[in-house]
């Protein structure tokens, strides 16, 4: 058994800022799971406040996001922006391209669920979500 503890100690894991490459918006990421091999799989709380989102991207193995809190928006490429809420579970397929993140007067916290192995990294960035897409017309 590890415990990793969220504020002191050594080994504590502070909250990150989201990179400017990945987001636009203000996102703060909490580190929930990242075991070490053999084990694929990690996790991350991660909290965009009204309007950040994450940038277009696409994850090999694929991406499930749970809603823990707030009002989101999530898009696949070429699909309807979607509403999202608490409890909801959203299932990106593997290499689907699509972006997530806040409403615009509501932040959203989700918790993000990722794989990667020795031949996938957990996500590939591309470019950002741009202000007349984020704002289109919602399922």
């Amino acid at each position: 058994m590890k415990i990793t503890r969220s504020s002191t100690g050594d080994d504590a894991v502070a909250t990150a800022k989201g990179p400017s490459d990945w987001f636009t918006g203000d996102v703060y990421i909490d580190a929930a799971a990242a075991s070490p091999p053999p084990s694929r799989v990690s996790a991350s709380l991660v909290h965009f406040m009204p309007n950040a989102r994450t940038h277009w991207h696409r994850h090999a193995l694929s991406q499930t996001v749970f809603v823990t809190e707030g009002v989101g928006l999530c898009q696949r490429r070429g699909g309807p922006i979607e509403v999202i809420r608490p409890g909801d579970r959203v299932l990106f397929e593997a290499n689907e391209i699509h972006w997530h993140g806040a409403s615009g007067d509501r932040l959203m916290v989700h918790l993000a669920i990722n794989e990667s192995d020795d031949d996938n990294d957990a996500v590939e960035w591309l470019d950002p979500v741009t202000d007349e897409e984020y704002n289109a017309d919602r399922a």
